[in-house]
């Protein structure tokens, strides 16, 4: 007698087919011609890169600004949107948006979905994702905005802004600097501080992950009552950091001239006395 297969979805499976149905739906709204300034994208080129969109991996066949249009590149920083913060919590803020009541199923999922050990704790984590996230990009466009409105005007700066703000802190790596030069990424922006900084304190604040920051809020940043999660992942953090700054500076330093050498050493100093002093009122 044949035993009952089990086709119930679990959270990987869910998960799984939840993002392959995003990379679809995304790749094919690459590939209307509102998306792209030719009104011709191959159909493999549209599904790269709305996956590398939505997995937040950063590679392009195409540079965003030149070849994507408007609503072409709304479509990438939704994908990005999306993959940064997880489609099972944007269903739930949708849910909730409804004003309808989430189910154990749909709570379970959550939990998953955002590393919660504790159900009872999922709506507030919930919560606590979404302003966090939505406030770290809003901070970070803020800022971008000072640089980006006087080179680019006001409208082009405000919408740069946000969409490099919100492809920082998913950590995935689009732009839209080819409006200056095509595929040229930050290269037109090297040496500026303001720019550089900001965007490096999102990619950290983002990379970190939700759960870090809301385990440092819990214990009010007192280093010793950290996880040891916690622990591992703002050492880790902090040594590949300044490490990685460190060896950069040392093997390229002499490829600068006076002034670049100057500003270069400003901004990674400036990061070590950050990192450090978050260390700093850690450890006490």
């Amino acid at each position: 007698m044949l035993k009952d297969k089990n086709y119930s979805l679990t959270y990987p499976k869910i998960a799984a087919l939840g993002f392959a149905g995003i990379v679809i739906i995304g790749s094919i709204l690459l590939m209307l011609p509102i998306s792209s300034k030719t009104g011709n994208v191959h159909y493999i080129d549209a599904l790269f890169t709305a996956t590398s969109a939505t997995c937040i991996t950063g590679l392009v066949t195409f540079d965003t600004f030149t070849n994507w249009t408007v609503f072409g590149q709304i479509v990438i920083i939704v994908l990005i949107q999306i993959g940064g913060l997880g489609f099972i919590t944007l269903l739930s803020l949708a849910v909730r948006m409804t004003k309808q009541k989430m189910s154990l199923k749909q709570k379970m999922l959550l939990k998953e979905s955002v590393g919660s050990l504790n159900l009872g704790d999922v709506k507030r984590l919930f919560s606590s994702v979404i302003i966090f996230t939505f406030s770290c990009e809003l901070a970070g466009a803020a800022l971008l905005s000072t640089r980006f409105i006087p080179l680019a005007g006001l409208r082009r700066g405000v919408y740069m802004s946000l969409f490099t703000s919100i492809s920082a802190f998913c950590n995935a790596g689009f732009d839209l600097m080819g409006m200056f030069s095509p595929s040229s990424s930050l290269t037109t922006v090297n040496g500026d501080p303001v720019i550089l900084i900001t965007i490096s304190l999102l990619i950290v604040f983002g990379g970190l992950g939700f759960i870090v920051w809301q385990d440092m809020k819990s214990v009010k940043f007192k280093y010793k009552k950290f996880s040891p999660y916690t622990k591992l992942i703002l050492i880790t953090t902090a040594i590949l950091l300044i490490g990685g700054s460190v060896l950069f500076l040392f093997f390229e330093y002499k490829n600068y001239t006076l002034c670049e050498k100057y500003v270069i050493i400003c901004v990674h100093i400036m990061q070590y006395k950050y990192i450090l002093a978050i260390q700093f009122k850690l450890l006490n």
